[in-house]
């Protein structure tokens, strides 16, 4: 079913909106939880939540893309669950490891997720993203968005893991630089 007939059945309240919406993007939004949260219940629970807020958000949005609107949705929900647990004080799961890499180059005492919610960063980063070339920009989001590990990101796109892991140093590196020089960092 095309994104655009699921958001009109979450506009005309339909039922059936949740199972196909689950049907096209259940493996998609699981497979992100499941990076982030490390648990599969947490990561069901997160998906299920993902749904739901869909249904309470559609009235008031009607997203051309579903798959960013369900990926931004889970990707939220379950940094809030791994947040509530104190999973990145214990560690566990590759998105712990990501944002440790993102640390290490932002500086210590940089509480990375508060700076991503603020307006003037996300903006800042979107511009950052839009003027890497399309394979660093893919790599970048495989390692930070989805929370893919080195080995994942490699296989995908055919690259050594070394590569990726220099790609990626890289990257964090110019972004650095980038956010000193806005004053960001």
């Amino acid at each position: 079913m095309e994104d655009s007939t699921i958001v009109d059945l979450y506009w005309q309240r339909s039922e059936q909106a949740i199972p196909e919406t689950e049907h096209k993007y259940g493996v998609y939004c699981h497979t992100i939880s499941m990076r982030i949260v490390n648990n599969r219940e947490d990561a069901e629970e997160c998906v299920n939540d993902t749904w739901l807020g869909a249904w309470n958000s559609m009235p008031e949005n009607k997203p051309s893309f579903l798959a960013p609107y369900l990926a931004k949705l889970t990707r939220w929900l379950s940094l809030s669950k791994m947040k509530t647990q104190n999973r990145l004080k214990r560690g566990g799961g590759e998105i712990t490891i990501a944002l440790e890499e993102l640390d290490k180059e932002l500086g210590e005492g940089t509480d990375l997720a508060e700076q991503i919610e603020m307006k003037e960063l996300s903006e800042y980063l979107n511009d950052f993203l839009e003027a890497l070339p399309f394979v660093e920009r893919k790599v970048f989001l495989g390692r930070y968005w989805y929370a893919a590990s080195i080995r994942e990101i490699a296989e995908k796109s055919g690259f050594s893991e070394s590569k990726v892991k220099s790609m990626l140093l890289r990257t964090r590196r110019k972004l650095k630089a980038a956010l000193k020089e806005e004053g960001l960092c």
